[in-house]
C-alpha cells in the first residue's frame, strides 16, 4: 500500500490540517515531519532549493519520491488513493 510523509508546519497550519484528514478518510497511511521541530536543515533545504516549494504541507509519496506537491490537493489525494500517479511537481506552481 502505497504511504505518504507530509512535511508540516505544525499544528496551526490549517492545509496541513487538511490535509492529513483527507488522507486519513482516503485511507492513506502517512506519517507527519514537523519543520517548526523534528526536519533537520538538510530536509528543509531538500524541500526548497531541490524540490522548489516555498508552502506547506509537502506531501511526498514513500515509494515514488518523483511524485509529490505542496498545499492542500484534495483532487492528487483522490488520484493516489485511485492509483493514478501525479508524476512531478505540483503543476499548479
Amino acid at each position: 500500500m502505497t504511504a505518504v510523509t507530509v512535511y508540516s508546519t505544525g499544528r496551526g497550519c490549517v492545509r496541513c490540517t487538511l490535509t492529513c484528514r483527507k488522507l486519513s478518510e482516503a485511507g492513506i497511511p502517512f506519517r507527519v515531519v514537523d519543520l517548526t521541530t523534528q526536519a533537520d536543515s538538510r530536509t528543509r533545504k531538500h524541500l526548497t532549493d531541490d524540490l522548489g516549494y516555498s508552502e506547506a504541507p509537502v506531501v511526498i509519496v514513500d515509494d515514488q519520491p518523483d511524485q509529490h506537491w505542496a498545499g492542500f490537493r484534495p483532487d492528487l489525494i483522490d488520484r493516489l488513493a485511485a492509483g493514478i500517479p501525479h508524476t512531478g511537481r505540483d503543476e499548479s506552481r
